[in-house]
């Protein structure tokens, strides 16, 4: 703290300045006037005569009050900001900001505007118009169950999945890859024989993708199905809108016969007994043991490794 005085013989003048605050004091030796009358000189009149300065401090009131503390004047101006005020100014008048970390019109936030997910992502399919010659796929049925397709492409669509294509999931569920659905369609249809349409907008929830696709062959409908894929973060959306996606026609393969032994409770029985095992595994990082399903022709990759037990 920073200090000034200024002294007089009946008077002084001090004032004290901080990083934070500014104050003045003014003091003064003199009593009342009469007291201050009765210090005149001798021979002097009794009678106190105000000199020019103390008769203009008399008619402005302001000029007495001109030295005042931080607390008074900050109190001082914010009565004034109030006074000046109009009364049509109220809360229903201000404006609203969205950002929830900013709630008045001086500050600023560094958080953009998180978009909400939940009702989808903005990417309504295409609606044609009724006299249009293209079909609508977003709701058209067009084809669908007209005729069988040809002998070759239903062999090939049919044909039984070998045994080492078929991969096993930890909790013991079968399932193909979707790259190898991808090509028994090729296969069967010809690239760009088959394709899936999208019947509706992509819907994000708070875990979760997922979407309506058409499975389209030389210009049918064959099959309709609703994709679904989690994510963890926001980044992974677009990663899950694409599994989603493959989800989709995974599912639509059921209908034209494609790799069905795997819905079959017999086969999965038979797969399990001669072609896949369960044992126990230990998470290295964490010490924490469980039981798992995988090929016999597999072997435990980090990290993870084999071990004998719970309780071993």
């Amino acid at each position: 703290m920073t200090s000034l005085t200024l002294r007089r013989a009946n008077w002084s003048l001090q004032v004290f300045r901080s990083t934070r605050t500014f104050a003045v004091s003014f003091s003064t030796s003199l009593g009342s006037r009469s007291e201050a009358a009765g210090r005149l000189r001798p021979g002097t009149s009794s009678s106190f005569k105000p000199s020019r300065q103390n008769a203009h401090n008399a008619n402005h009131p302001s000029a007495r009050t001109a030295f005042t503390s931080t607390r008074q004047f900050q109190a001082e101006q914010a009565a004034n900001v109030t006074s000046r005020t109009p009364s049509s100014y109220t809360s229903a008048s201000k404006p609203t900001y969205n950002n929830a970390t900013s709630s008045s019109p001086g500050t600023s936030s560094t958080t953009p505007d998180v978009q909400n997910l939940s009702g989808g992502l903005a990417d309504q399919p295409l609606i044609l118009d009724e006299g249009a010659r293209q079909v609508d796929w977003t709701r058209s049925f067009h084809g669908l169950s007209v005729e069988p397709f040809s002998k070759e492409a239903a062999e090939t669509l049919l044909q039984p999945i070998p045994f080492e294509d078929v991969e096993v999931k930890p909790d013991g569920i079968l399932y193909l890859p979707e790259i190898k659905y991808r090509r028994i369609l090729n296969k069967a249809f010809g690239p760009g024989g088959w394709g899936l349409a999208p019947r509706g907008e992509t819907i994000v929830t708070a875990k979760a993708v997922t979407r309506e696709y058409a499975l389209l062959a030389h210009g049918r409908l064959v099959s309709v199905a609703r994709g679904e894929q989690d994510y963890f973060s926001p980044e992974g959306i677009p990663t899950a809108a694409e599994g989603c996606k493959s989800n989709a026609m995974m599912r639509c393969c059921k209908d034209l016969g494609v790799a069905s032994e795997l819905w079959d409770p017999r086969y999965i029985r038979k797969f399990k007994t001669g072609h896949a095992k369960e044992l126990f595994v230990e998470h290295v990082p964490t010490k924490k043991r469980k039981k798992i399903w995988m090929r016999k022709d597999d072997e435990v990759r980090y990290p993870y490794q084999e071990t004998k037990g719970y309780g071993a």
